[in-house]
């Protein structure tokens, strides 16, 4: 169902990149809605019952809008040279964990994890580095052992309440954690990702329970 939609997406951002005009893309709309837009909300609809299957959760998801805003940005270039989707898990938490998947010009990516923890969510997660950071650090390390990895940590000193030779201070450096994959382009793309989404399904439970209680 899904065979042509990673080919289809980068031969549409490849040309985009090369063509990155409001007149191109208008003159090309109807090809990125028919072979990009529509594949990529029934890979949402197809992929959100395995999430809530899997969660036990609600989910919200979302196709991000190609153009790209530019009002404070120095490059001006209208559209984004990629195609990517969100699913949000609805936990009830401080803060939702989100699943996403994303076809960009030479890669595709799969993945979860809060891209910025909020105020309180980063204070507790803190907190647990400090006095539980072997748990965090199990949780993630399991699923890096299946081939996913963790993004960088923003900050590059340990946060100065901490000392700097902290055991966890590779978690303390994180102002929110996602963790991705890559998926084989010429692989079954769905089952693809369902695979991946129960990989990475222990990262985000992990999250979830930061999010859910104040750390005392």
């Amino acid at each position: 169902m899904f065979d042509t939609l990673i080919p289809d997406a980068q031969s549409f951002v490849n040309e985009l990149a090369a063509n990155n005009t409001r007149d191109w893309f208008l003159a090309n709309k109807a090809r990125y809605d028919s072979k990009l837009k529509q594949p990529a909300l029934a890979l949402l609809d197809d992929m959100s019952p395995h999430l809530t299957a899997l969660s036990d959760l609600p989910v919200v998801s979302k196709i991000f809008r190609p153009q790209r805003d530019v009002r404070f940005s120095k490059d001006k270039t209208p559209y984004k040279t990629h195609l990517h989707m969100l699913w949000r898990l609805e936990t009830g938490t401080r803060q939702d964990v989100v699943f996403f998947f994303g076809i960009d010009l030479d890669k595709i990516t799969v993945g979860t994890g809060m891209m910025e923890f909020s105020k309180d969510v980063l204070t507790d997660w803190r907190k647990m580095a400090d006095m539980d950071g072997a748990y965090l650090t199990g949780k993630i390390e399991a699923v890096e052992a299946k081939g996913y990895a963790r993004r960088a940590p923003k900050l590059k000193r340990v946060p100065s309440e901490y000392g700097k030779d902290h055991p966890h201070g590779d978690l303390l450096r994180h102002k929110g954690l996602i963790v991705t994959g890559n998926p084989d382009p010429a692989g079954d793309l769905a089952a693809q990702i369902k695979s991946a989404f129960a990989d990475l399904w222990p990262v985000a439970d992990m999250l979830i329970g930061v999010a859910e209680t104040p750390t005392i």
